[in-house]
């Protein structure tokens, strides 16, 4: 055990890829806590931390399984870089799942206009359709600049950790989040869409 103690992260993947499974209980054991709190702290709940740390290890042991898993000296960050991706997965996959279908238990159309549209409330809906309206909007945009605007805004990462996550420089990220800027005042410019939230 001592000898796996003493070898690098990268040491121990390949030794994994090499068929020694204590080489892998070993990455584990370094590595878990920091991303478990890299998961938790995008997803703000610890049962979904959970089940994606999880899925993360799974994909993890697949890659290095079926070689997909290349030496560069910096295996904390290609392990984040499966962590980022099993988050991604997952939020899409929930966007496809929330339509809400009325009930007589929570149809609107009786309630007092007074008892809703207070100012508040409208400032809380103007709100909220600015934000469905960047939503939409960042769609229109190419892959790589809506993943740069979804990891900074969204997900409240520095260019630095968006640029390791995502294997480019930090001037490539900030290339790119400058270009999705652009696109996105050329897109709310065509579609008369107003993104100032109240």
């Amino acid at each position: 055990m001592s000898t796996l103690e003493s070898m690098t992260d990268e040491e121990l993947a390949l030794s994994y890829i090499n068929g020694n499974n204590r080489a892998f209980d070993e990455l584990l054991s370094r590595n878990q806590d920091k991303i478990f709190s890299y998961i938790s702290y995008i997803v703000k709940d610890e049962n979904l931390a959970n089940d994606l740390f999880q899925e993360t290890f799974l994909k993890a042991i697949t890659k290095l399984q079926t070689g997909r898993y290349k030496d560069t000296g910096k295996f904390f960050w290609w392990l984040t870089r499966v962590a980022h991706n099993v988050i991604i997965d997952y939020y899409r996959a929930q966007k496809c799942r929330h339509i809400v279908e009325p009930t007589k238990d929570n149809d609107l159309s009786n309630l007092n206009s007074n008892s809703v549209m207070d100012d508040s409330r409208e400032s809380e809906l103007a709100n909220a359709q600015v934000l469905r309206d960047v939503k939409k909007l960042m769609e229109a945009l190419p892959e790589q600049q809506r993943e740069v605007v979804f990891m900074r805004y969204y997900q409240e990462l520095s260019f630095k950790e968006i640029a390791q996550l995502t294997g480019v420089s930090i001037n490539t990220s900030l290339g790119r989040m400058r270009y999705a800027l652009i696109n996105l005042r050329k897109l709310t410019s065509q579609h008369g869409v107003n993104l100032v939230l109240e």
